[in-house]
């Protein structure tokens, strides 16, 4: 079933279309039924690919970190949340994260017999710009709305090339000399696709979207320094009101949020692989105050620094904390 939200961007398709494009999806999914054996995330030897099994729903959010990326989905659904906001995208579609958020996630369609598949490609800006020029020689069409996350509609052209790009990771040669010309193509037809205008300001210094980026990588970077709003805007050369406009359009988040998500999302990842106890994460993240940290830890992950770890370790995996897949 094709989900419409005020965040889908549809392209059209009769009744044949749709009957080929089932078809394809369905080749998609035995591919990377063949690559993903059980639940879980599993990278590829293409940098930034990689493939998602599951087979149950999940009962809560699993709350993630995600870099600028792009899913597609072959088989169930999910749904994903980015500050107030909610996306549903289904087999068939494709929701692209124009940039590195702090989300949740969900399963929401899934069985033993018919699990969740999914294949999810990080963006490097540099491979949008060389692509978007050759797409977009005149000039990359302006965007005037931007919004966290964007989901398309996927046309035959699209799984088709996501197939033979799955397919390419059953030989090793063929990753290495036909993958990231399969890949190419790929990025080239969505940019082609009505969100390719979004996609293609990831690549261009100057646009907005590439602003924001820029400075949601200072912030990932210096998550633990206390910084204003209004130094943030000078770094990318904005006004203080105009990037809070932007920012929040891009992020769905205002800066001082994304900078505490960024904080109790690495507080979790210490206190996890580090064994560090929380008093300590805390202060490494950049917290003055413990109880705060316990407050702001507690509403967003749904449960006490110490019970939540104790939590996670007891899951027998792990890899369903870290991926978008």
């Amino acid at each position: 079933m094709t989900i419409q939200s005020e965040h889908t961007l549809a392209t059209p398709a009769d009744g044949s279309i749709k009957e080929l494009l089932a078809v394809e999806t369905g080749r998609l999914a035995d591919l990377i039924s063949g690559l993903a054996p059980y639940d879980g995330s599993f990278r590829q030897c293409i940098p930034g690919l990689s493939v998602g099994r599951y087979s149950q729903v999940n009962k809560d959010d699993v709350k993630s970190f995600d870099l600028p990326s792009m899913l597609i989905v072959a088989q169930g659904a999910k749904s994903l949340t980015v500050g107030q906001e909610v996306y549903q995208f289904s087999q068939s579609q494709i929701l692209m994260l124009p940039v590195a958020l702090p989300i949740a996630l969900k399963v929401t369609q899934a069985s033993h017999s018919e699990p969740y598949l999914s294949v999810k490609l990080v963006l490097d800006p540099h491979k949008i710009a060389e692509l978007a020029l050759k797409v977009y020689p005149q000039g990359v069409p302006a965007v005037t709305k931007w919004s966290a996350g964007y989901i398309l509609n996927a046309d035959i052209g699209m799984i088709n090339a996501a197939s033979r790009l799955v397919k390419c990771l059953n030989n090793t040669s063929d990753a290495e000399l036909l993958g990231p010309l399969v890949m190419d193509e790929f990025l080239i037809r969505v940019l082609r696709s009505p969100i390719g205008s979004r996609i293609a300001e990831l690549g261009f210094t100057g646009s907005e979207t590439h602003l924001v980026s820029k400075a949601v990588d200072w912030l990932r970077n210096h998550f633990s320094i206390q910084i204003k709003v209004a130094e943030l805007a000078e770094m990318v050369h904005m006004s203080e009101s105009t990037f809070r406009v932007h920012f929040k359009s891009i992020t769905s988040m205002s800066p001082l949020q994304y900078q505490k998500a960024l904080r109790l999302h690495e507080a979790r990842r210490l206190m996890i692989s580090e064994s560090i106890d929380a008093t300590t994460a805390c202060n490494l993240v950049g917290y003055a105050s413990p109880s705060q940290f316990n407050r702001d830890y507690s509403r967003f992950f749904g449960s006490p620094p110490k019970r939540d770890v104790v939590a996670l370790r007891q899951q027998v995996t792990t890899d369903s904390d870290l991926p978008l897949e």
